[in-house]
């Protein structure tokens, strides 16, 4: 049967005072840290589920590498192409479009897409981009900061990633807490502040001490941090779409909870993810050994 005539995710939740915001820019967030309103962000990597986090009141979208383990079954996220995350990014630009949804989307540049020159990450960069992108975000501490300069310079919003970085796990010795001791702690808050300096406008701290990210929280006001497993002093908070509603291929990471628990749809679970972070209940810092 022809869906040519059908209206585009029917089944979605009425409008609703969410659906009546305005687009979410980088304007709009800097107005939402400086009243103290926690910023809320999950994964997405297709249109319909992109759609329904927008209506949920999601405000960023992260069309992120990590569809390697959760779509496509891989071990790391280093096995992800650049044409993978451009098809991606397509495929949720196309969905928020089509219910006219106003999130900021996100999109991670993959693994040896910007490694190598400046110029090849603002190559790939504008793949992204060109997808629908409003943000590009890059894993890596010092070394990073020229091509966030270059990138910040020709009109390209970056968000960087410090703490645990997926795309270098394995030099890291696997999936452990970063910024660990007084050494290790000082070397991320240099990395966050010269990466802030570079024009970064918004930086995941991934497996970080509640303590650390919250200290580097208030000595960056122009860079919104994004936690994952980094407790809640935090500017917002990201999680992988999948662990949150208890459906991903392995152990949930401790600090994950699942917002399907309890709720009958998944609308109702990411509106609940949201009332969480908003009003602080998530994370809850006594469920992260490291905090």
């Amino acid at each position: 049967m022809s869906s040519t005539n059908a209206v585009p995710y029917g089944t979605l939740p009425p409008a609703s005072p969410v659906a009546l915001r305005k687009p979410i820019s980088l304007p709009r967030l800097n107005e939402m840290r400086s009243r103290g309103e926690k910023i809320t962000m999950l994964t997405a990597y297709d249109a319909t589920f992109a759609a329904v986090a927008d209506a949920a009141g999601v405000e960023c979208i992260l069309v992120g590498d990590s569809l390697g383990m959760v779509c496509q079954g891989l071990s790391s996220t280093v096995g992800v192409t650049l044409d993978t995350m451009r098809y991606h990014i397509e495929s949720v630009t196309r969905g928020i479009q089509r219910v006219q949804g106003t999130a900021w989307i996100v999109g991670d540049l993959p693994f040896g897409s910007y490694q190598e020159s400046k110029e090849q990450a603002i190559r790939s960069a504008t793949v992204l981009m060109q997808a629908g992108a409003h943000m590009v975000k890059l894993e890596g501490g010092d070394w990073t900061t020229e091509i966030v300069n270059f990138l910040v310079l020709r009109g390209i919003p970056v968000c960087a990633h410090l703490g645990l970085t997926p795309q270098t796990v394995h030099s890291l010795g696997g999936y452990r807490v970063q910024g660990r001791g007084d050494d290790a702690a000082h070397k991320m808050r240099q990395e966050a502040l010269a990466l802030q300096e570079a024009g970064a406008a918004m930086m995941v701290l991934e497996m970080v001490p509640e303590p650390l990210s919250t200290a580097l929280t208030l000595e960056l006001p122009t860079c919104h941090t994004i936690g994952i497993g980094a407790g809640n002093g935090t500017a917002g908070q990201v999680l992988v779409m999948h662990d949150m509603l208890g459906i991903n291929l392995g152990k949930n990471p401790k600090f994950v909870h699942n917002f399907m628990e309890g709720r009958s749809s998944v609308h109702e679970a990411m509106r609940a993810y949201v009332a969480a972070v908003k009003n602080g209940t998530f994370p809850d810092n006594a469920k992260h050994a490291w905090a």
